[in-house]
C-alpha cells in the first residue's frame, strides 16, 4: 500500500542544483523538518513514543540496511489510518526512531500548522509562506515547505492535499 511521495517525486520535482543547496546552511535546510509534526509524531520520535500515540502497525517490513544514509530501516504501515512511518536506527536490531512520515487518503492527522489531507493549496501557501520552496515545488501538483532534502511535501489532486510527506525525499 505504499503511496510514497518520496518514491514518486522524480517525475514532479526538478532537483535543485548543488550550488543552490550549498547556499543554505544545514540548520536552515532542515529547520522545518526538525520542528514540524504530523499529529503527535515528529522526525526523531522514538518507538516508545509511537506506541503511545498509535495502535500497533498493521504491517512492519523486515529491517534492511539503507546505504544512502547508512541506517537500518523498517516501514511501519497503519493501513486504516492512511499512515506509513519509516523507522530507522544506526545499528541493526536496536530501537528505532521516525525518519519519515507518509500520510495518504485515510489519514486524519494534521501538520503543526493545521494542514492535512483535503486542505487546499491556498491553505498550505498561507500556513507555510515563509518556508515555501519555489525552486523545488511544482505547482499546482507539488508544494515543498523547507526542502526535498528534509521538509514537508504536499502532493495535490483536484486542488486538495492527497499525500503529505515529512522527511527527506531526496539525498
Amino acid at each position: 500500500m505504499r503511496l510514497s511521495l518520496a518514491a514518486g517525486l522524480a517525475g514532479l520535482v526538478l532537483i535543485a542544483s548543488a550550488a543552490g543547496a550549498q547556499q543554505k546552511s544545514e540548520d536552515e535546510m532542515f529547520k522545518l523538518m526538525k520542528s514540524e509534526a504530523i499529529g503527535p509524531l515528529r522526525i526523531g520520535s522514538t518507538e516508545a513514543e509511537v506506541r503511545r500515540a498509535l495502535a500497533a502497525p498493521t504491517r512492519r517490513t523486515r529491517e534492511v540496511f539503507q546505504a544512502a544514509d547508512a541506517r537500518y530501516v523498517q516501514r511501519w504501515t497503519y493501513a486504516k489510518q492512511g499512515l506509513e512511518l519509516r523507522m530507522g536506527s544506526d545499528k541493526k536490531g536496536t530501537a528505532k526512531a521516525i525518519d519519515a512520515i507518509d500520510c495518504s487518503a485515510r489519514c486524519s492527522l494534521k501538520s503543526a500548522r493545521g494542514i492535512g489531507i483535503g486542505s487546499t493549496l491556498d491553505d498550505a501557501q498561507k500556513a507555510y509562506a515563509a518556508e515555501f520552496n519555489k525552486d523545488e515545488s511544482k505547482l499546482p501538483e507539488l508544494f515543498v515547505a523547507g526542502t526535498i532534502y528534509g521538509g514537508l511535501l504536499l502532493k495535490f489532486k483536484a486542488g486538495k492535499v492527497s499525500v503529505m510527506y515529512l522527511g527527506a525525499a531526496a539525498e
